[in-house]
């Protein structure tokens, strides 16, 4: 093994495999409808098992934060890379919704795990650049569903089957297991300052902390909950629904590779207010538009949610540092659970809302793929439209509550900050 920390390799692995996290999420939704249609699986229960990755994610997300000290961030990095490897190929071998259940589950763990060795693993190596090196660490999520998109997006008009969609995964899973072999990665950041684990837990018991889990059930929400499902809202707008997923996430890297500069303008607090705001916009402009006038809908969204995620857990890192590796464990699973929640009502709220508005007399069936061209092709298409857009302003309500949040915080915070 390599005893001299390569802190650029660690730096530039942890982004690869970052990339294969992202990609599952990508080409994940991609697949709903193709994947419902070929195994007979209604959209609430398709939510089911996009949520199981979600869940599975929040599970080993808390453990891995709670063993990341112990086992350190190079064990639970190979557990992520086999997992990966195990549950792309289960589920390109998948049968029916139990396996593709177990498969999405397995995915999900390999997910949490990366995140629970690589975000105190940033953090350790860049311990005066945290939110900024977050942030840019953070722009291969975007970054990842970019590539994936775009691999679904030539692979769908290349009539390549759907697993050949999930194989593409594998390479940049193969190159970050590479990337980290042989390396000597450093003690998180806690344990070199000598905070104690009783010391950790009780800071992550404070009221701040809690209210910061609490926001970051509802951006994770607005951001991963409305992304999975945003290729089968938006499908019958007019154009190919998979480039607004792109759309959205190119800008995401974009706006990611520049927070350092953002946030010494409007610091953390205020990165945040401004990203509650401009996604609550996006989305009411997203289930009210059609057409190319989407895209414009869609670039507010990215504007919005932008910066939630890794924002969330550099403000923790940076006004909470003794919750260490365990706090930003809690932070990203208390997100991924909060999605595994809201994908099945999401699915579920959609089909509801897109049965509303079928014609009494139509009798037409969501999992049947009718004839193109014809009547009943063109109701469909018409009432899930009309579904999305319900669907879309619906979730809307959530931002809200994230303005109402965090204008509170940064109140509060600039008091606190007069008083001294």
């Amino acid at each position: 093994m390599n005893n001299t920390i390569d802190s650029q390799r660690l730096f530039f692995a942890s982004r690869i495999a970052l990339i294969a996290t992202a990609m599952t999420f990508a080409i994940r939704a991609n697949l709903i409808n193709p994947l419902g249609l070929e195994f007979g699986i209604e959209p609430r229960e398709m939510g089911i098992v996009l949520g199981t990755a979600f869940w599975g994610f929040a599970l080993s997300i808390v453990i891995g934060g709670f063993l990341c000290d112990i086992l350190g961030m190079r064990r639970l990095l190979w557990i992520s890379f086999i997992a990966h490897l195990l549950g792309i190929v289960l589920t390109i071998f998948a049968t029916g919704f139990w396996s593709l259940f177990f498969s999405t589950l397995l995915i999900g763990i390999a997910n949490g795990m990366v995140e629970a060795a690589c975000n105190p693993l940033v953090a350790t190596l860049f311990p005066e650049q945290k939110t900024a090196k977050l942030n840019q660490f953070h722009v291969w999520f975007p970054g990842g569903i970019v590539i994936g998109g775009l691999i679904a997006f030539v692979l769908d008009h290349l009539g390549l089957n759907w697993k050949w969609q999930l194989a593409t995964i594998l390479v940049p899973t193969i190159s970050y297991g590479v990337l980290f072999y042989n390396q000597t990665f450093p003690a998180t950041e806690r344990v070199q300052s000598g905070i104690s684990t009783k010391a950790m837990i009780r800071e992550c018991a404070r009221p701040l902390f809690i209210f910061m889990l609490f926001c970051m059930l509802v951006t994770s929400a607005t951001e991963l909950g409305t992304n999975q499902w945003i290729v089968e809202l938006l499908e019958n707008v007019g154009i190919d629904s998979i480039l607004l997923l792109v759309l959205i996430n190119g800008l995401m890297m974009l706006g990611r590779s520049y927070a350092g500069v953002i946030e010494h303008r409007l610091s953390s607090s205020g990165m945040l207010l401004g990203s509650a705001i401009f996604s609550a916009i996006g989305l009411f402009l997203l289930g009210r538009v059609s057409g190319y006038a989407s895209f414009g809908a869609a670039a507010v969204f990215a504007i919005g949610i932008c910066f939630f995620w890794p924002t969330m857990l550099g403000f923790v890192s940076e006004h909470l540092p003794k919750t260490g590796a365990l706090g930003l464990a809690f932070m990203g699973s208390a997100g991924m659970l909060s999605v595994a929640f809201i994908l099945p009502f999401i699915g579920d709220f959609y089909q509801s809302q897109t049965m509303l508005h079928f014609p009494k007399d139509a009798g037409l069936d969501l999992l049947t793929s009718y004839q193109e061209g014809t009547i009943e092709s063109t109701l469909l298409k018409q009432a899930k439209l009309a579904g999305g857009a319900d669907t879309l302003s619906y979730v809307a309500i959530l931002p809200v509550i994230l303005v109402i949040a965090f204008t509170i915080l940064k109140v509060t915070l600039k008091t606190k900050s007069n008083s001294k």
